[in-house]
C-alpha cells in the first residue's frame, strides 16, 4: 500500500519507490500488479489506510530518518495485528490455530525499538 501511494500518489518512478523503502524496483513493481503482497487486503480498513497515508506522504518529502520510518512501519503492523486483520490469513495456512486465537493482540504487547 505505501508502495502503490508513492507511485500513484506521489508520481515517483518506481525506482525512486525503491530507493526510499529500502526494496528492489522489481518488488515494487510486483506489488503494483499485486502478484506480491496480495494475501490480505488492508485497503478496506479505514485505520490502516490513514496511517498508510501519512507515512506515504511523510517518504516522499525525503526527509524521514530510517529509525523513524521502522517506528512509523511498527505502528501500522501494531494495528494490523490489533485489530485482527491478519487471524484468517493465519488460519489458512495454519489451520490448527484456535478459533479463538489471541497471538496477534498479544504480540501487540511487544515494543519496537
Amino acid at each position: 500500500m505505501i508502495a502503490k501511494q508513492l507511485v500513484t500518489k506521489h508520481n515517483l518512478k518506481q525506482a525512486e519507490a525503491a530507493e526510499l523503502l529500502g526494496v528492489s524496483q522489481p518488488a515494487i513493481s510486483l506489488y503494483s500488479r499485486k502478484i506480491r503482497g496480495k494475501a490480505i487486503n488492508l485497503e478496506r480498513d479505514q485505520d490502516v489506510k490513514i496511517l498508510v497515508k501519512r507515512l506515504a506522504n511523510t517518504i516522499a518529502e525525503k526527509n524521514l530518518p530510517r529509525k523513524e520510518f521502522i517506528v512509523k512501519f511498527c505502528e501500522i503492523c501494531r494495528t494490523i495485528r490489533a485489530k485482527g486483520l491478519l487471524c484468517k490469513m493465519h488460519k489458512n495456512f495454519e489451520p490448527s490455530i484456535e478459533k479463538d486465537c489471541k497471538l496477534c493482540s498479544a504480540m501487540n504487547a511487544v515494543k519496537c525499538l
